[in-house]
């Protein structure tokens, strides 16, 4: 045998050793996390760790955030994590509920080292006046929008959720819940109707947790992954959250009988397994619901005017007064609700607002903006002086 054939034989055994070892690895690491598939570990998370897994981090779920620590769900069970290492500055990167991280096996306390990168994220903006994001959930596939049927339906409050759960990457889901407040069924068609004009794309399900009333329904479409349930205080979500989990997890309070608004009954975001399969984010009660960077969410709830913008006669329409815009037509022929118009303009006045406020450019774009409607305007009005005298 050559020593040149031995060195290619050998080079060969080497490669195969290693690819045995990683192969062996990356099953040890597959079979040790199988405790996690309930909660939403798959293949593609397991290569996504491999690296962290190769310096003996461990994987677990994030199922509960605390001031500088969390609740990870583990292989081995639930552990207490310091945060310290995955606190930056920077809010959109802070460790949250629904959060894959790489934990410290051992130590006291033990750290999460970091997080794996998010296929989702909910955002929204905070109520401060600096207007910076708050991730309320991360990795999910479902984004359940509570609607309370006691209180009279605020379409403009639906259209904000839809937005940020389109710009989330998740699949919007609209539960009216408290449908037993409604006993008449043409009452009730009414109102789902009313929300499905509202929510295009998106499917609308009265929901009772005290009948029962569509629960089954809602319990099969969250059990194929991650849902985040959304809305204000007094929506019923614990007691949906109850309802779907099949016990009294989520403490639940009463709603006031003079506007239905509720207390916050839960405080803190939860992440929660469901018997019939999936995972549940419960969150407290949200009372502003700021957009953040939400554009394409925004055209995604207001499709049919996004669809009627591309034939208007300017690309640049404003659908105010142009001639030729197909938006304005459709308002005057009664296809599309002035409503809608009203709250489509609304919501993308308050995006580009917040966008500005770090985004320098788009800030100047804003102004120059200003300035030359601002001159069209004083020269349409000059021009219509002279025509005066």
């Amino acid at each position: 045998m050559s020593s040149s054939f031995r060195s290619s034989h050998s080079s060969l055994d080497n490669s195969a050793f290693h690819t045995a070892e990683f192969n062996s690895s990356e099953l040890n690491t597959s079979a040790s996390s199988r405790p996690l598939a309930a909660y939403g570990w798959d293949d593609a998370w397991a290569a996504e760790f491999a690296p962290y897994a190769e310096q003996g981090l461990v994987p677990g779920r994030v199922v509960r955030v605390d001031r500088g620590q969390c609740d990870v769900v583990t292989a081995d069970g639930t552990l207490r994590a310091d945060t310290a290492f995955v606190t930056p500055h920077d809010p959109m990167r802070v460790i949250c509920t629904g959060d894959w991280a790489a934990v410290e096996p051992v130590g006291d306390p033990r750290f999460v080292r970091t997080y794996l990168p998010r296929r989702t994220a909910f955002v929204r903006s905070t109520s401060s006046n600096r207007s910076e994001a708050q991730i309320l959930a991360a990795n999910v596939d479902h984004a359940i929008i509570a609607v309370s049927l006691a209180v009279e339906l605020d379409l403009g409050r639906i259209e904000r959720f839809l937005a940020l759960a389109w710009e989330s990457g998740a699949q919007p889901l609209v539960v009216l819940t408290k449908a037993d407040l409604v006993p008449d069924p043409a009452g009730l068609s009414y109102l789902v109707q009313d929300v499905e004009t509202t929510a295009p794309g998106v499917q609308v399900l009265p929901v009772s947790a005290t009948t029962g009333e569509g629960v089954e329904i809602l319990a099969a479409v969250v059990a194929g992954g991650t849902s985040v349930l959304l809305g204000q205080s007094g929506a019923g979500k614990s007691t949906l959250a109850n309802a779907l989990l099949g016990e009294e997890v989520m403490a639940v309070q009463a709603a006031r009988e003079v506007d239905g608004k509720g207390r916050h009954t839960t405080t803190t975001r939860n992440l929660l397994v469901l018997p019939g399969g999936g995972v549940l984010i419960d969150t407290p009660g949200l009372r502003g619901v700021g957009l953040y960077d939400a554009e394409s969410g925004v055209g995604q709830v207001f499709a049919e005017i996004e669809e009627l913008a591309a034939d208007c006669r300017f690309h640049d329409c404003a659908h105010l007064a142009e001639p030729g815009c197909a938006v304005l037509a459709a308002i005057e022929d009664g296809s599309l609700a002035e409503r809608r118009l009203d709250s489509y303009r609304k919501l993308l006045r308050e995006n580009q607002r917040i966008v500005a406020k770090t985004d320098a450019r788009l800030r100047a774009e804003i102004r120059r903006d200003w300035k030359a409607k601002g001159a069209e305007g004083r020269a349409n009005m000059q021009a219509k002086r002279g025509r005066l005298r």
